[in-house]
């Protein structure tokens, strides 16, 4: 009889302090690949924390231990991401660091400028490539960040309100993303506070602050 596959992700009794008690405290957790986990809860319960504890940003007691193949971890789409209104960057260049070794100030690869622009259509964002991005709006940021996230396609998915800020039309694409990233293998983190979009996507649900569904 053939053993389940062990989970990507295996969290154990996670915990993350804080002055005033635990973040998180005594968290477990399985991710398994091609499912999408969801996280809920109220503002400060720990769910954001959560996130930045799998990218190695917090300390915590406790164990987490990443069964990883070769190839690329961790694709993040944050809450918030502050851009210098001086930054030059463009989105090709943005999207394009992680295509190449050389810096994107000195030129792109064709390789890598064929992968941007691929991402770019599939994210229904072509013709993009040469604006700054600074000067994109919020919902165009938004899906630039998701599309940096996915390509290349990322063994864990962590997703923090990656809806807000998007208009009807780009909720549906982002959902479609979503479920075709997990069908690939992908582990899905969806960090959301729309209950509809949790209910159509994710497999398990998690609510900090609450109980484990």
């Amino acid at each position: 009889m053939t053993e389940p596959a062990a989970p990507l992700v295996d969290l154990v009794d996670v915990t993350v302090g804080a002055p005033g008690g635990p973040i998180l405290d005594r968290l477990s957790l399985a991710l398994k690949r091609g499912s999408v986990h969801a996280v809920t809860g109220p503002n400060g319960a720990g769910k954001t924390t959560l996130l930045r504890t799998l990218l190695g940003e917090v300390e915590f007691t406790g164990s987490i231990r990443m069964r990883w193949r070769a190839g690329r971890r961790i694709g993040y789409v944050p809450q918030r991401l502050e851009i210098d209104g001086t930054l030059a960057l463009t989105v090709e260049e943005f999207l394009a660091a992680s295509r190449q070794r050389r810096p994107v100030c000195l030129g792109l690869s064709a390789v890598a400028r064929a992968a941007v622009a691929a991402a770019l259509a599939g994210a229904g964002l072509a013709g993009l490539e040469r604006r700054p991005l600074a000067g994109l709006s919020g919902g165009e940021l938004r899906r630039v960040l998701i599309a940096h996230a996915l390509d290349p396609r990322p063994q864990l998915l962590l997703l923090d309100e990656p809806a807000d800020g998007l208009d009807a039309a780009s909720r549906e694409r982002l959902e479609a993303q979503v479920a075709a990233t997990r069908g690939a293998g992908t582990a899905v983190v969806l960090v959301s506070h729309d209950g509809a979009m949790v209910e159509r996507l994710a497999g398990s649900v998690t609510r900090l602050g609450g109980i484990a569904a």
